[in-house]
């Protein structure tokens, strides 16, 4: 055989390279006869490294890049490449042949969105016409051009924060020079678990019981935990603890003294499915608000420690906020001896909010 005679399309969106495409494998297609054949009319990069309630969130980008670029090819770098949904062409994890590759490729545009060192350093390698977001400037993260100013300088100052009226979401889209117009997340997970949950047609209300090691300021008492699912279970809803690993003692000790359902802690995958399960969701501010929010569930939000504009529920649920000031903005540690600003978070107004979805 010459394999000089074989033709390869490289400028196709389901060209490989390295592994055979969709098209070959589903169907026996080769280039030279393949009615699958679409070709790349460039490519884009994205750039957004975070935990995975944070990639969640700027996932809306993808339903504005698709619609302005059809037919590029969309990368994605990041720390959670399995949140990604599976039409990114490319999803690259932030690992050393990742960081090798990239600066080897010419991009039409690169949306460099985190202001961490090793993000910003890693745009000033990009080949790119045009780039967005963030670069690296004397060693330190700045604005590549006026469109990120806005999120860059909110990101610096509290005072300018605290008067910020835009959501992450339009500030995310205004770095990349659009509006945001209530474009929704996208987050996809296998249908294929299944749940044994006995609420007899009852309303389940998700009860996300961590917030996470950093930001301790927006733990909610177990107290309370407790005088909120006897408030629900007498008022006919189904309480469902949810959480990680790290909430496992806690969420078993309450559905011990409680009778709330708690099915266990799962992997990322089965842990959406079970979020969606639910009617509605009460959680701090966590991965799990995102995935609720991304599930399009109704999500009650206790926040103290953020600016309350800075979050996108698209009109489903409630932010709820201490009655008594929190001292402590954006402070992992509580900083005031006097009162718990959580504290000033009743079940009560909880379960109000709770029935306002309904």
């Amino acid at each position: 055989m010459l394999f000089k005679d074989i033709q390869y399309k490289s400028d196709c969106l389901y060209f490989r390279g390295d592994v055979p495409c969709v098209p070959h494998k589903d169907f026996g297609f080769k280039c030279d006869n393949c009615s699958f054949y679409k070709e790349s009319k460039g490519k884009i990069l994205i750039i957004k490294l975070g935990a995975i309630g944070d990639v969640i969130r700027t996932t809306p980008l993808l339903r504005k890049i698709w619609k302005e670029y059809p037919n590029y090819e969309v990368w994605w770098l990041t720390l959670s490449p399995a949140i990604l949904p599976k039409s990114v062409n490319k999803i690259l994890p932030f690992n050393l042949e990742s960081i090798v590759t990239l600066p080897n490729i010419e991009f039409d545009i690169l949306y460099s969105l985190d202001k961490d060192l090793y993000a910003c350093s890693l745009a000033n390698n990009i080949k790119a016409k045009e780039k967005f977001g963030f670069h690296l400037v004397n060693g330190k993260p700045a604005p590549i051009n006026e469109l990120a100013e806005h999120k860059f300088f909110t990101g610096l100052f509290d005072d300018l924060n605290k008067t910020n009226d835009q959501s992450y979401l339009q500030e995310i889209f205004g770095i990349c020079g659009w509006e945001f117009n209530g474009e929704e997340y996208i987050l996809e997970y296998s249908k294929s678990f299944k749940w044994d949950i006995q609420n007899d047609g009852k309303k389940i209300i998700g009860l996300n019981t961590g917030c996470g090691d950093r930001w301790v300021t927006r733990l909610w008492s177990y107290d309370y935990w407790v005088e909120l699912i006897k408030l629900l279970q007498n008022n006919g809803f189904y309480p469902l603890l949810l959480g990680g690993k790290q909430e496992d003692e806690k969420n078993s000790k309450l559905a011990e003294e409680t009778g709330a359902a708690y099915l266990g802690h799962y992997p990322l995958e089965q842990f959406i499915s079970e979020v969606d399960q639910c009617d509605a969701i009460v959680t701090a501010v966590t991965m799990g608000m995102h995935l609720s929010i991304g599930l399009q569930k109704p999500t009650i939000l206790f926040n103290n420690i953020f600016n309350p504009k800075e979050f996108e529920l698209y009109g489903r649920g409630e932010i709820i906020m201490p009655e008594k000031v929190c001292t402590c903005y954006f402070s992992p540690k509580c900083k005031n001896k006097e009162y718990f600003c959580m504290d000033y978070i009743t079940p009560d107004k909880i379960f109000e909010a709770v029935k306002r979805c309904f």
